[in-house]
């Protein structure tokens, strides 16, 4: 069967002459071109997009890009960072790390995984078999997220079928219980949303050791939370290309309802003015920068696979700079939108809780006649004479100022801030259970939608195995998933918080940054700038300039590593801490992890960062025994280049008796495969079906 000529990208030298065509010009009956790809060949792939998913559309793509980009961290992490940082100050730093770290990263995972049409694993391979480490490192990293990631989702499912109530006062978290027990003791003594969110939520253990056994509801959440995964990434982006056209829209739309709904209560403007007052003595401290930098680092979600994987399943001319320049804009905006949301419903709760607080304090000082307050003294004449009260009766009293800024100083980032102190605000709008369902709904899109690009990313890397391309994609997603069902099991136990706090404060930190810093100097130092400068000139018509090249081949490299660095130093400075909730005080208390949590932790890193330096030492050394095939090789009709057609002659048809001895593997695999290279007539014995040339047989060597 003859192979149809087809037409393909620019040469790279590596292509042989077809063997159709004779030394004097004229024509072979039939013949085939066979071209050779060595470790650091071309990245011209044969029929791209051949076997690989598509977008079905470019705003698929682009939502699908957002949704995995804008996650819980622009949430419940970004505002927190801004107050603690500076308020609008903290901007200036985020902005400059945006430009110089986050955007030319951002491109780099992008624009590779559009070139190669490959997951992680099979990009690096592909640049050079001693990197396959990269892709191995991300994809256990980015398992270990997956793990903890999906039980907050878990937490939010809880929160959100509790919110199904008709009235303020019928959601569980408005008060305490009144059955004059233990329970209503340790409620008392925090307050209604920590207590049901330590006691009812989660049913905290007093510490990771004591742990004891999984809480039955907690472990029907999660269940439900993978099935709901399992369903929306079974078949790749076919599937979950249709969902997040929800879980990247409705966040807008709940963020857009808040705002509206915030900016007309009282305190709400004291909350943004708090939050983004400028103070630009921060900028001086080192951490500020350094906050900001990772900040970026992972509101991109970079060096997890998900990008690249995104990036293979556009078309090879889509024009990926204007797509990475769209969405960070986005995202930094969204993060910058959601914070003044965030903090005008602070405002009003801080504003409410001030008020109830100087009506407490005027009722103290009446009964004690300072400063001629009366029962009913107004709110005005407090805030006018409290501060000409002696200090010493304030103490005696035990009282201090009430203020909204004292109230606002009391920040929360993360858990606390959605499951404490958001839900304590919500009480106070009416009707309170909408708002509740609408914002854990939110958090819920905005989970999935981080959740669906955290899981894609890691099922291309095993979809880019060939052995895994015998089973289908429901089946590889369904064990995934029943995987790490089984061992989020742990997050379901009584230190479950604890487990997860470990989990992020490891896992996911030190393993990513290695993975991409050692992705940008794969990409501009072993793969080329020059030649990556093509590709992206080749692939959008637009060639980088001086910003780009300064960026990745400098800048870039710099700012990871010293996230690297002091990710590290800071472990060992100030190792990780985990609150643990003590029921007799009703608050929580720090303690470090044992020895053994900490030998887990080491483990976890270690498992995400040594298969960088195994796998190259392995193949450097040819160590290997066994080694998995990352993609099928091919052949192609193509044109023949000037480098190769002299070298072409009548003696260049190979035949059975002047053809080279080949390796005892290539020879079994002959016995079931028929292919002679005069007339392209490959074909299966068992059923005549074409047959691709194997990649070990284009490159006369055989596949490990």
């Amino acid at each position: 069967m003859a192979a149809k000529a087809e037409p393909v990208g620019p040469r790279n030298g590596h292509e042989l002459a077809p063997l159709n065509t004779r030394a004097d010009g004229s024509e072979r009956p039939h013949g085939v071109t066979i071209v050779l790809q060595g470790s650091r060949g071309s990245l011209q792939r044969d029929a791209p997009g051949e076997d690989r998913a598509a977008w079905s559309g470019k705003l698929q793509f682009f939502l699908s890009i957002i949704g995995y980009s804008v996650g819980l961290g622009n949430i419940w992490r970004f505002p927190y960072l801004c107050q603690q940082n500076g308020g609008g100050a903290f901007l200036i730093p985020f902005l400059i790390m945006l430009v110089l770290e986050g955007i030319p990263l951002f491109l780099i995972e992008m624009a590779i995984g559009q070139k190669m049409r490959l997951g992680c694993l099979g990009v690096w391979n592909t640049i050079h078999p001693w990197l396959g480490g990269i892709g191995i490192s991300s994809c256990v990293v980015t398992l270990f997220v997956a793990l903890y990631y999906n039980v907050i989702i878990t937490w939010v499912f809880f929160y959100l079928f509790n919110s199904i109530r008709l009235t303020a006062d019928q959601l569980p978290w408005a008060h305490c219980p009144q059955d004059n027990s233990t329970a209503e003791v340790e409620c008392t003594k925090a307050s209604a949303t920590v207590y049901f969110w330590y006691r009812e939520a989660l049913d905290a253990a007093p510490s990771i050791d004591e742990p004891g056994v999984p809480r039955w509801w907690i472990v029907l959440y999660l269940l439900l939370a993978w099935i709901i995964v399992f369903f929306i990434v079974m078949k790749g982006i076919q599937s979950s290309g249709k969902v997040v056209y929800f879980t990247s829209l409705f966040p807008y739309v709940v963020l857009t309802i808040f705002f509206i709904r915030g900016i007309t209560l009282p305190g709400s403007a004291d909350g943004v003015l708090h939050m983004y007052k400028p103070k630009l003595e921060k900028l001086l401290q080192p951490t500020v920068w350094l906050d900001a930098a990772t900040q970026v680092f992972y509101s991109f979600g970079l060096a997890f696979g998900s990008l690249i994987a995104f990036g293979s399943y556009n078309p090879p001319n889509n024009n990926c700079v204007r797509d990475v320049l769209l969405v960070s804009v986005c995202n930094a905006l969204t993060a910058i939108y959601a914070s003044v949301v965030i903090f005008s419903i602070l405002g009003f709760k801080a504003f409410t809780m001030t008020e109830a607080c100087i009506t407490k304090q005027i009722k103290i000082l009446a009964l004690h006649h300072i400063g001629g307050f009366q029962l009913n003294s107004t709110h005005d004449y407090y805030r006018q004479e409290f501060p000409n009260i002696s200090k010493n009766i304030t103490d005696a009293l035990n009282i201090t100022e009430c203020t909204i800024g004292r109230q606002l100083e009391e920040a929360a980032e993360g858990t606390g801030l959605a499951f404490i102190v958001f839900t304590q605000a919500i009480l106070k709008l009416t009707p309170a259970p909408f708002w509740s369902i609408t914002f854990f709904l939110m958090l819920l899109s905005l989970g999935l939608g981080s959740q669906i690009g955290i899981m894609e990313g890691m099922l291309a890397c095993i979809f880019d195995i060939d052995f895994f391309k015998r089973l289908t994609k429901p089946m590889i997603t369904g064990v995934v998933c029943l995987f790490c069902f089984s061992v989020g099991m742990i997050f379901t136990t009584g230190a479950g918080e604890y487990w997860l706090k470990m989990f992020d404060s490891f896992a996911g930190t030190i393993g990513l940054v290695v993975v991409a810093l050692l992705e940008m100097i794969a990409v501009i130092y072993v793969y080329g700038h020059e030649r990556f400068t093509n590709d992206i000139y080749e692939m959008t018509g637009y060639r980088p300039g001086i910003y780009w090249q300064v960026t990745w081949r400098y800048v870039g490299p710099f700012i990871v590593t010293g996230i690297l660095i002091s990710s590290v130093v800071s472990m060992f400075i100030s190792p990780p801490e985990y609150s643990a909730w003590d029921a007799a005080e009703g608050h929580t208390v720090k303690k470090s992890y044992p020895d053994w949590v900490l030998g887990i932790a080491v483990v976890m890193i270690l498992a995400g960062v040594l298969p960088i330096p195994v796998v190259l030492l392995l193949r450097r050394f040819q160590c290997l025994a066994f080694d998995v095939d990352i993609h099928q090789g091919s052949i192609r009709r193509i044109e023949t280049t000037v480098s190769t057609k002299e070298m072409m002659s009548d003696q260049d048809v190979l035949s059975p008796e002047n053809a080279p001895p080949a390796p005892a593997q290539l020879v079994a695999e002959a016995a079931a495969t028929k292919f002679t290279i005069g007339d392209f007539d490959g074909v299966d014995s068992a059923d005549e079906r074409p047959r691709r040339l194997p990649t070990s047989i284009a490159r006369s060597r055989p596949k490990k």
